[in-house]
């Protein structure tokens, strides 16, 4: 069996701690925690390679996975006001991110 490679595209920061963001669908004081919705997020539960596909890539898994995620927007608004720039966040793709930036321009 062939060990895989890490995809370099992963931000070596892409896990939060479960412990520090608390219970999924108990959120604490957003004030306290600007990050919290993160644990109510679908992706969390999930590989995380799947977010950050190599160039040319898929992104349908983690699109799919995101349809039904709770936190979408929430996710999406963070990765908007953070100019993430790689990976799959609220569902979208970074150009399909570049773009909303541009039409909201």
């Amino acid at each position: 069996m062939s060990q895989q490679l890490p995809n370099p595209q992963v931000p070596s920061n892409w896990f939060v701690d479960p412990v520090f963001l608390g219970v999924p669908g108990v959120r604490r004081d957003e004030e306290d925690n600007p990050l919290a919705w993160q644990a109510d997020a679908l992706c969390a539960q999930t590989d995380p390679e799947a977010f950050f596909p190599e160039k040319g890539g898929s992104t349908r898994e983690a699109k799919r996975i995101c349809d039904g995620c709770e936190v979408r927007s929430e996710c999406l608004d963070y990765a908007l006001e953070n100019d993430e720039r790689f990976g799959i966040w609220g569902g979208l793709s970074e150009r399909e991110r570049r773009k909303l930036r541009r039409e909201a321009i």
